[in-house]
């Protein structure tokens, strides 16, 4: 899969049981795999405001307290390891739909190497993080969560701010991508007004989707998977009698386009910590969360090396400019003719419903998460009666949808990856500030390094982050620096209205506090709490 030995069986090891929560900690569910009733807890008496440093914030509103007459809450059922791994599949890949630009921007040489080298520098390294802390901190709010854990309340919306902000950036691209696999067949969803309705008749149907519920979603996922992938495997064996391995060296270093080209590498190989906003939903997160990361970056670099290999192998490299978001289908119809293009863009079509679900899922249960900790006002943490699902949470990522849709492909990358950029870079400071502040802390998944270890671990990706940003154009860097900007102030003013309760913030005492800012150490024993 295109990593080291050492770290493959760092993400597959996986340690004893952990020691037992105590009484009352409310984490029992989430590490027994257990249904988890979705009743809440009444607010916890004189909770400190959510900007306090080192405050013992976190809430779930009460049902009860959403108006009179709401009706008893269904349970939850608890996500298990292969739609787990599906919906990992989909946060970040897809398939390898979009990864044309690759080809397009530096030949298939560099593309090719590109999706080798760089799950090792990157994926591998983002994907044994998640490991570790979505089973110290297995709870919704995720990364959320991790950054505020060790460095205050602040910096944890911050984290909440931008990554939101870039997951729903994010999503915004899947009804571009679906649309541009269609166009050549259905030549009027190339604009104007029926791409618009395309795009918002989409979005509403994969809303209704999500809202009917993360079990629903983690098995449509399997099915979407399974069908996104057969055509690029008949795709290969179609391939075979053509390939000439000599194509795949081809290669001008002096015609390179490397904003465009490291834009669409980083795209397709990032987001592996967004299923830690689900991890509240895992059945025995501890022992099920890293193996299906592991198994989720096998799957992830097979299906965009075994289809590249393939197209670049078989045809020969006539125009890269060819290449580009939807080429694919062009590559399916003149390997094996017109029915496997049709395939291919049916494929594309599911893949991309797939990623917007996922997508979605975690985007969602991020906003509940954020909400179950005082970090945003307590309607965020409403589920349905019905389903259980983030109802205000979904509806709010759907409107960033529709409101991001019109921006182009490329547009929408380069954004999303400048804001994912600087969640990642808190998300990396947290992690070693954890390893250096609470080393004793459980940990039912750790990584088999020291601090040292981990510290050289992330120096490759932190390089990796400089470059991406110092080759963001200018207008990616204003655009995306204000939106920095706006949740610097926006923090602070949900503050200013949770005083002046102008809008309720309700806090959770079950969930277990996560100040890991006090100086005495614990215990190798202590559970991770207050």
């Amino acid at each position: 899969m295109g990593s080291t030995p050492q770290q493959e069986v760092a993400l597959a090891a996986l340690p004893g049981p952990s020691p037992p929560p105590p009484a009352g900690s409310g984490s029992g569910s989430a590490e027994t795999g257990q249904e988890k009733p979705l009743g809440n807890s009444e607010p916890a008496s004189g909770a400190l405001p959510m900007g306090e440093e080192g405050a013992e914030y976190g809430g779930l509103p009460d049902s009860a307290d959403t108006g009179a007459g709401a009706s008893p809450s269904p349970s939850i059922r608890k996500l298990s390891i292969i739609p787990l791994i599906f919906l990992i599949f989909y946060e970040v890949s897809g398939g390898p739909f979009g990864i044309e630009d690759t080809v397009g921007a530096a030949g298939p040489l560099l593309a090719i190497a590109g999706f080798l080298l760089l799950p090792v520098i990157w994926s591998v390294p983002e994907a044994l993080i998640t490991a570790e802390l979505g089973t110290m901190f297995p709870e919704n709010g995720g990364f959320v969560v991790w950054v505020a854990s060790a460095l205050g309340p602040y910096w944890g919306f911050q984290q909440g701010w931008v990554k939101w902000l870039s997951g729903v950036i994010d999503n915004a691209l899947y009804p571009v991508l679906f649309l541009d696999y269609l166009k050549s067949a259905v030549p009027a969803l190339g604009g104007g007004a029926p791409r618009a309705l395309a795009v918002v008749g989409l979005t509403a149907l994969l809303t209704l989707l999500n809202y009917r519920g993360l079990t629903v979603v983690g098995w449509v996922a399997i099915c979407l998977g399974v069908f996104s992938l057969i055509p690029f495997l008949v795709m290969g064996l179609v391939s075979i009698p053509k390939l000439r391995p000599a194509r795949w060296l081809a290669v001008d270093l002096h015609d390179v386009d490397w904003n465009l080209y490291l834009n669409t590498l980083f795209w397709n190989l990032n987001y592996w910590d967004s299923i830690s906003t689900l991890s509240g939903e895992v059945e025995n997160p501890s022992k099920t969360l890293p193996k299906a990361l592991f198994y989720a970056v096998i799957l992830v670099v097979v299906a965009y090396l075994y289809p590249l290999l393939a197209g670049t192998g078989a045809l020969p490299l006539e125009d890269k400019a060819q290449w580009t978001d939807g080429y694919f289908a062009d590559v399916a119809r003149l390997l094996g003719g017109a029915w496997l293009m049709w395939w291919v863009q049916a494929a594309s079509a599911l893949s991309n419903m797939g990623m917007f679900v996922a997508e979605m899922s975690s985007d969602s249960y991020q906003l509940l998460g954020m909400a179950e900790r005082g970090m945003l006002p307590a309607f965020f943490a409403r589920r349905s009666r019905r389903h259980g699902t983030p109802l205000v949470g979904i509806l709010f990522s759907a409107s960033g949808v529709l409101l991001l849709s019109a921006m182009s492909f490329q547009e929408i990358v380069a954004a999303e990856n400048f804001l994912y950029c600087f969640g990642m870079i808190l998300e990396f400071l947290a992690f070693v500030l954890l390893r250096v502040r609470r080393p004793d802390a459980p940990r039912p998944y750790r990584v088999p390094l020291g601090t040292a270890g981990c510290v050289a671990m992330l120096l490759p990706p932190t390089a990796l982050i400089v470059v991406v940003l110092a080759l963001s154009t200018l207008k990616v860097a204003l655009v995306s620096l204000g939106a920095v900007a706006i949740g610097l102030v926006l923090q602070p003013a949900l503050r200013f209205v949770e005083k002046k309760r102008w809008l309720r913030f309700s806090v959770n005492p079950d969930l277990p506090d996560i100040d890991v800012t006090r100086q005495q150490p614990a215990a190798p024993n202590e559970p991770f709490v207050a």
